[in-house]
């Protein structure tokens, strides 16, 4: 069926164009536009981070070698560096917030739980931010200290699926516990937060919306015991409390009772203490749930190394976060991808297969299934003796 189709077009069939059109008319994003158009401009700022793409004049060079074909790409008739340019400065990026979003969803749909080794039913979140450091000079309007600018990419990172549920993007000098007044708690729901992230009438607004949180104690904290749960110290776990706050604010912030666990870990030698609101889970299972919050940093640093957002292709507010949306674009469609043509490969290497065979004419399926070429059975003929004189 996609014989001498190229693969960045059969890649591209994967994304929804009527939602995306749907997007665009809400935003009017096709207004006074006669030739580069909305759908244009994604299939660019896709192809820019599939194959790596350093700068805008890097990005026109790579598709300028390949204007013949276009149109069979979703180009458009024409992409040149000024239409690029003034589409990612003025069009809403709105459009692809919102687009991401659906291809989150999908996403999170189809994706299979995997390396979770807990019985919860409901789902997990571990919430965090990353700084992306930019150049104050160009970027002006992301004043973060005297020297440096910067944008903080606040995530809500599904544990089970490994796909971001929300991405807000904000000024470096935004602090992270203000992204916390942002959420939308789900009930039942487990977020896992780093202890930067204890601001106790923050926490009692997830356990007003009938949630749950873990995170790590600080050093200051004031906690009277009422009674002490009885542990297994064979599964690491020292001490596990069941109290109050202590101190007129605090109390005042949190009045309900709170879970502090003290647990050793023998991997790295050191003790930790957790506060909770959880009082059903074993001790050694908030531990452990607190374990998977290193699966949020593993989401920065793949999408830092593998997906063009340190590096922008735009100086404005608006193309930044375009740019950025469409690296969670990139992100979700490769897990839709894989999930949809039953492909057992790590993102990573979906990713460096698709970057050097945008242009063949491949099937898709073909050219991410893994080959065992170890494993060629021969036909057995039977072959005529060669008789020599």
């Amino acid at each position: 069926m996609n014989q001498g189709k190229y693969v960045y077009s059969q890649l591209t069939d994967f994304l929804p164009k009527r939602v995306f059109d749907c997007i665009v008319d809400k935003y009017n994003g096709n207004k006074h536009v006669r030739f580069f158009t909305c759908w244009n401009q994604l299939c660019s700022m896709v192809f820019g981070q599939l194959t790596g793409r350093e700068s805008m004049r890097d990005l026109m060079i790579g598709l300028e070698a390949h204007k013949s074909k276009f149109y069979h790409l979703g180009f458009g008739k024409n992409v040149t560096r000024s239409n690029l340019s003034k589409a990612n400065e003025r069009r809403n990026y709105r459009i692809f917030e919102e687009f991401a979003y659906h291809l989150i969803d999908e996403a999170r749909r189809v994706t299979t739980v995997r390396n979770f080794d807990l019985n919860i039913k409901s789902n997990v979140y571990a919430f965090d931010s990353s700084t992306i450091d930019l150049c104050l000079s160009v970027f002006w309007w992301a004043e973060f200290r005297k020297t440096k600018g910067g944008v903080k990419l606040h995530t809500l990172f599904d544990v089970k699926t490994s796909i971001p549920s929300c991405i807000l993007i904000t000024k470096a000098s935004v602090h992270d516990m203000n992204a916390l007044d942002l959420l939308t708690y789900e009930p039942g729901g487990y977020y896992i937060l780093d202890r930067g992230y204890t601001d106790y009438e923050r926490l009692y607004k997830i356990t007003r919306h009938s949630a749950y949180f873990v995170t790590r104690t600080k050093k200051n904290l004031r906690f009277k015991r009422m009674y002490s749960n009885i542990v297994e110290k064979n599964n690491g776990v020292l001490s596990d409390q069941i109290g109050k706050l202590e101190g007129f604010y605090s109390l005042q912030y949190y009045p309900d009772k709170l879970r502090k666990i003290k647990y050793y870990d023998e991997e790295t030698d050191r003790v930790f203490e957790f506060i909770t609101n959880n009082f059903d889970l074993k001790a050694h299972e908030i531990a452990l749930l607190y374990k998977y919050r290193w699966k949020v940093e593993l989401f920065f640093k793949w999408i830092k190394q593998h997906l063009k957002i340190k590096s922008f292709w735009g100086t404005t507010p608006n193309a930044v976060k375009i740019q950025i949306y469409s690296a969670i674009i990139v992100y979700c469609l490769v897990a839709i991808v894989a999930y949809r043509l039953k492909v057992d490969r790590s993102p990573y290497e979906i990713l460096q297969i698709l970057s050097i065979s945008l242009f063949d004419k491949t099937p898709i399926k073909e050219l991410l299934t893994n080959q065992d070429y170890q494993d060629v059975k021969e036909l057995n003929y039977i072959q005529l003796k060669i008789n020599y004189i």
